[in-house]
């Protein structure tokens, strides 16, 4: 056994609430202390690792019976977003739809579930030293109870579903998200972004779906939990699995989400040459998109000195710093940035000409939306996190801790791999050996 290792407990649940009864151990992994510090530099203070967490374990103590094998794959992908929980080194964390990867078949890529009974969940978790301990976990379901999967929901607009193997389809799933953000409002429940619809959710403190607002045209059908059309239908025209993935609760309330990636206008090869992307705010008690803003990337290699390719800048997480003013993480898979943006009214571009499918050219097809008189929202960068040394890669959460540390956590990708290769002959899972780490960046100037 690991020297750093310390143990293992079950979780006890109560089966009326749902409610963890204890916490889920983890093991330990110390960090590597710096030689010298230069105060004048952002540096890493803290990494905490979440240690091994059998999948099935996990989602059966929450909901029995929902997975019947997890292949030996782990908890994770907890880093798909983290929001502060209050008291001292507790966040709450959101995971994404759950083990997933793509194996080409007959030189098609395939999207394989190999835990399909995998139910979503919101992960209450606590950094102590340099462990993160799981203190609470609430699984989504949806009006009358049932899991909420992590499965695509419409064929012809999402990824066919298939097993581990890319051998044997799958059923699509009306009522299945891919959750990538979540904020907790005052009332005790939860708002959470979703890459399929996209869409918006609210979800009760004890994890049941209340709406699922998703884009005017959708026409989602099927599902046991309340839709709602409220969003503008361009975003129809998402990119597949790059639907929402950032969500931040300003002061007074509102919530502002992010579109991963630029949409497909008028097709997929503009989408991915474009580097504006869309912010939205949303008004929960207008139930109502109130403003839209255009989001420009950095080119592809200022981001990522690695990377040519400008289809792999994503926004992955914003976070409300002010009444109107946002730190938006712009990131490939190996490097991140964090811009500072204000959201101001004369950057609204919500029901002009650029939020309509039948401009020509679109948003995303101009070279330079500002000379075209697209009032692009203005950023100042705040940290390269690609220059901090101890930083991991494919970042996918940041939290505000105080005035001058970020909680940054990554999406592990539940230790899988894309291709044949990420389990063995007998079905079980070659793990990546990439932890969920949580990391504490000291920033020299604040926010």
């Amino acid at each position: 056994m690991s020297p750093h290792a310390v143990g293992r407990r079950r979780v006890h649940r109560s089966v009326a609430t749902g409610v963890p009864l204890a916490v889920l151990a983890a093991f330990v992994v110390s960090g590597t202390a710096s030689a010298a510090v230069d105060p004048s530099q952002p540096r890493v203070t803290r990494t905490a690792t979440l240690g091994d967490i059998p999948l099935g374990a996990f989602s059966n103590a929450l909901l029995p019976g929902t997975v019947a094998d997890d292949r030996g794959v782990d908890l994770g992908g907890i880093g798909s977003d983290i929001y502060p929980a209050g008291r001292k080194g507790e966040f709450w964390t959101i995971t994404d739809r759950g083990p997933n990867g793509q194996i080409k078949v007959d030189g098609k890529k395939r999207r394989t579930f190999p835990v399909p009974g995998f139910d979503p969940a919101i992960v209450k978790i606590r950094v102590s030293g340099d462990t993160v301990e799981v203190l609470d976990a609430i699984p989504l379901t949806t009006s009358s109870g049932k899991p909420v999967s992590g499965l695509p929901n419409q064929a012809g607009r999402d990824e066919a579903p298939y097993s581990y193997d890319a051998q044997t389809p799958l059923t699509y799933d009306p009522n299945g998200v891919d959750t990538e953000g979540i904020v907790r409002a005052e009332d005790g429940t939860f708002w959470l972004v979703d890459e399929y619809g996209p869409s918006l959710i609210h979800v009760s403190a004890r994890g049941k779906v209340l709406t699922r607002y998703v884009p005017k045209g959708l026409n989602l059908t099927g599902t046991d939990y309340p839709v709602v059309e409220a969003l503008p239908a361009i975003l129809l025209h998402r990119k597949v699995n790059r639907g929402f993935e950032g969500l931040a609760q300003l002061p007074g309330g509102d919530l502002v989400m992010a579109l991963q990636s630029p949409l497909s206008l008028p097709d997929g090869g503009a989408g991915d040459a474009s580097r504006t992307t869309r912010l939205l705010r949303f008004s929960p008690k207008k139930q109502a998109v109130t403003a839209e803003y255009a989001y420009r990337f950095d080119p592809v290699n200022v981001v990522d000195p690695s990377e040519d390719d400008t289809s792999e800048l994503k926004i992955s997480s914003v976070v409300a710093v002010g009444r109107d003013r946002l730190l938006v993480e712009e990131r490939t898979d190996k490097a991140a940035r964090l811009q500072l943006v204000r959201l101001t009214r004369d950057a609204d571009i919500l029901g002009d000409a650029w939020d309509t499918d039948t401009t020509s050219p679109s948003l995303e097809q101009l070279d330079d939306p500002s000379a075209a008189g697209v009032p692009v929202l203005r950023k100042r960068l705040v940290v390269d996190l690609g220059t901090v040394a101890g930083v991991p890669g494919k970042i996918e959460g940041v939290a505000r801790v105080d005035h001058d540390t970020l909680a940054l956590i990554n999406d592990n990708d539940f230790g899988m791999t894309d291709g044949a290769g990420a389990f063995d002959a007998q079905g079980r899972l070659v793990d990546s050996g990439i932890e969920t780490t949580v990391t504490y960046v000291r920033l020299p100037h604040g926010i």
